[in-house]
C-alpha cells in the first residue's frame, strides 16, 4: 500500500483507499452510503476571506448524487460584493471531491467539501480568488517548465483566564511546554483535527509571544504544513483557521489572527515557504547544497515584486504595526540564509552530508541521505489579513516573473539584495539605507499594486476587476498617518486592535 495513505487522520482517505486527488464521484457516493453520512456541506470563502457554508440534507442517495454532480446556485453579489453585480448574480458552486473530510463539529454526520464557483456558462468565476490561483499555477508551469509548490507557518493568539500558577516569562514561549504554557492541548487538539480535514501537518509548537493583559493569558502559537501543490497548501490554511476557531468557541477559548495585538509583543505572522519541482523532484537546491540558480531567479522576482505583495498579503492598518525593526518581522526588501530579519530567509537546510539521526543513536547504521527535498524559501512579509488565495497566487506570478527575466539580469538583482546580516544593528545601519523599504501602511501598499498591476494581470492571472477591489479596500483604511497619531494616542490603537481582532 502507497505509504501516504498508511495512517492517514482523514476519515474519507482511510476509507476510500486513494489518494484524495483520485477520489470519485462512486468513491464519495459509497463513502456516504457505508458511513450513514446525513448531511453534505459546501465551503467556499468569499471577498472577505472568510468561510462560507452551504447545508444539504441527504433526502436519499439520488439527492446526494444530484448534489455532487450539480453543485447548487448562490448569489454572487452577496459574496462578492465588489466584483458581480446583483443584476446577474448568480454563480455555481461545484464541490472539489479531493476535498472531503468529515465536519469534526457537527454532531450530525456531515461530509464537507470546499467548492470552486462557476459562472452561468459554465467556465470559472474569473475573480474567485481560488479561480486566480489556479490561473497563476497553470501560467507558471507553462512558461517554467516547473511547478510551484507552498505551505504555510499560521501563528495566533490563544486568549484564556489568567492563572497565578506556573507564570510564564513575557516574550518567552517558543516551544515553551507545560505547566508555564497553559494551552498547548488546545493546539493539540487543533492539529487533530486539521490532520483529519486533510491538512498536512508538519507541526506545531509554542511561538515567542506570551503577556497577560486585563487578567487574560495571551499565548501565541504556530502550526507549519508541509510543502504541496499551492493550490492545495491555500486550502488548508483557510480550513486550519476555520477548525482553530471553532475549537477555541468550543472550549470557550479566544483566538486572534491579527498581526498585531499590543505594541511592543510579537505579532502574529503568516509566513509562506515555496520550493519549485520538477518531475516530482525539488530543483530549490543544487548539487553540493548550495541554492540552484532557478531559486535564486525566483527570488530575484519577489525582491522585484515585494513591494506590492503586501496588498495581498497585508490587508488592514494593525498589518503595518508588526512590520517594524526588532520584531523577527522584515521591513525592508532583502533575503538572506538563516537571517530573520530578511524579509525572504532560506532556511537551515538539511546538507551536512551525514547522517545525523546515526549520529546521535549508535545503534543506527549510517545511510546516505537526499537533502534536497525539504529545503524552502520562505517570505515573512504576510499576516493572516491576507486573502490567503489572492496571496499564493501573488507570490506564484513574482517567482514567475524572475524565471522569465534575463537569467544574468535575475541573479544580478538577487546578488545586490542579498544581507548576510541583521540589517537593524547600528553598525549595519548603511546597508539598511541601501534597501528598498516595505510599504509602512495600506495606502502604500496600494500604490505599490496599482504601479505593478500589469505584471500581475499579464497572462491573465489576475481580473482588473479584482485588482480594483483591492486598491479600494486598501484605500478605504485611510491609514496614512495612522502610526503617528496612534503613539500619540493609545486608545486609538486600543480601537484598532478591537476592530481588526478576528481578521482574516
Amino acid at each position: 500500500m502507497d505509504k501516504t495513505l498508511q495512517l492517514n487522520p482523514n476519515e474519507v482517505v482511510a476509507y476510500i483507499g486513494k489518494r484524495p486527488v483520485d477520489f470519485t464521484r462512486e468513491d464519495l457516493l459509497r463513502f456516504i452510503q457505508a458511513k450513514g453520512i446525513r448531511m453534505i456541506d459546501f465551503m467556499y470563502p468569499a471577498e472577505d476571506g472568510r468561510v462560507k457554508t452551504l447545508n444539504f440534507t441527504v433526502n436519499s442517495l439520488a439527492y446526494a448524487e444530484t448534489v455532487l454532480t450539480s453543485g447548487e446556485r448562490v448569489d454572487g453579489s452577496s459574496l462578492f460584493p465588489s466584483f458581480v453585480e446583483a443584476g446577474n448574480s448568480d454563480l455555481y458552486v461545484i464541490p472539489r471531491y479531493r476535498t472531503a473530510f468529515i465536519d469534526p463539529f457537527n454532531p450530525i454526520p456531515t461530509l464537507c467539501f470546499l467548492c470552486s464557483f462557476l459562472q452561468n456558462n459554465g467556465e470559472p468565476f474569473s475573480c474567485a480568488p481560488h479561480a486566480t490561483l489556479i490561473r497563476a499555477e497553470r501560467v507558471f508551469e507553462e512558461s517554467t517548465g516547473l511547478q510551484f509548490e507552498a505551505m504555510g507557518e499560521l501563528e495566533y493568539y490563544v486568549i484564556a483566564p489568567e492563572s497565578p500558577l506556573f507564570p510564564a516569562s513575557d516574550q518567552k514561549g517558543y516551544h515553551e511546554t507545560e505547566p508555564f504554557a497553559k494551552l498547548n492541548d488546545f493546539r493539540r487538539t487543533c492539529m487533530d483535527h486539521i490532520a483529519r480535514a486533510g491538512g498536512q501537518i508538519k507541526y506545531g509548537h509554542g511561538e515567542v509571544g506570551n503577556f497577560t493583559l486585563d487578567g487574560k493569558v495571551y499565548e501565541q502559537q504556530e502550526i507549519e504544513f508541509l510543502p504541496c501543490p499551492v493550490d492545495t497548501a491555500a486550502d488548508q490554511l483557510l480550513l486550519a483557521k476555520w477548525i482553530i476557531r471553532n475549537v477555541a468557541f468550543q472550549q470557550g477559548l479566544d483566538v486572534s489572527f491579527a498581526p498585531k495585538i499590543t505594541t511592543g509583543k510579537a505579532g502574529s505572522g503568516m509566513h509562506i515557504h515555496m520550493r519549485l519541482m520538477k518531475d516530482g523532484k525539488n530543483v530549490t537546491l543544487k548539487e553540493g547544497g548550495k541554492l540552484s540558480d532557478e531559486a535564486r531567479r525566483a527570488i530575484a522576482g519577489l525582491m522585484q515584486m515585494a513591494p506590492s505583495i503586501t496588498a495581498f498579503g497585508n490587508k488592514n492598518p494593525t498589518s503595518y504595526f508588526r512590520l517594524v525593526p526588532h520584531q523577527e518581522a522584515p521591513t525592508n526588501v532583502c533575503w538572506g540564509d538563516c537571517n530573520r530579519s530578511a524579509l525572504v530567509r532560506v532556511p537551515l537546510g538539511w546538507s551536512t552530508g551525514k547522517d545525523m539521526a546515526a549520529s546521535v543513536n549508535p545503534a543506527e547504521k549510517p545511510v546516505q541521505q537526499d537533502a534536497h527535498a525539504k529545503q524552502t524559501f520562505e517570505m515573512r512579509s504576510p499576516d493572516c489579513s491576507a486573502d490567503i488565495y489572492q496571496l499564493m497566487a501573488g507570490l506564484c506570478v513574482a517567482a514567475r516573473i524572475g524565471l522569465e527575466m534575463d537569467p544574468a539580469e535575475a541573479l544580478a538583482i538577487a546578488d545586490a539584495k542579498y544581507v548576510d546580516m541583521d540589517i537593524h544593528k547600528p553598525e549595519n545601519a548603511a546597508r539598511l539605507k541601501s534597501l528598498d523599504a516595505l510599504p509602512t501602511c495600506c495606502a502604500e501598499s496600494a500604490d505599490c499594486l496599482e504601479a505593478a498591476r500589469a505584471v500581475y494581470e499579464s497572462a491573465g492571472v489576475f481580473q482588473p476587476r479584482m485588482i480594483d477591489g483591492v486598491l479600494h479596500a486598501l484605500r478605504e483604511h485611510n491609514d496614512a498617518h495612522l502610526h503617528e497619531e496612534a503613539r500619540r494616542d493609545k486608545a486609538l490603537m486600543k480601537h484598532l486592535v478591537k476592530k481588526f481582532f478576528y481578521c482574516g
